[in-house]
């Protein structure tokens, strides 16, 4: 098993579609930047047979320092989700 950073992506895509890789380096980054917008207006991001891109929002919660046994207060978070539509599933899977 290995792993593709993004210059091999930009690359892949480029002998894929025919493009420069200028050109697939800036439709990769435009892709990428338009996810993060929608996501951050708290817009889901759906490409079929994919997968959606979701925001997950964790409550604020109280806890505990472990080293002074103190309580805190823990703030709320939002985190990107992705969840793998269903060809996806099965490229994978085989």
């Amino acid at each position: 098993m290995g792993l593709m950073n993004k210059n091999e992506l930009i690359a892949k895509v480029a002998e894929d579609a025919r493009l420069t890789k200028g050109a697939a380096g800036e439709a990769i980054e435009a892709t990428l930047e338009n996810i993060m917008k929608a996501l951050q207006q708290g817009d889901d991001v759906r490409l079929v047979g994919f997968g959606t891109f979701s925001v997950s929002r964790r409550a604020a919660t109280r806890g505990r320092d472990p080293r002074t046994g103190a309580t805190i207060d823990i703030p709320a978070t939002k985190n990107a989700k992705f969840k793998a539509g269903k060809a996806m599933k099965e490229a994978v899977n085989g």
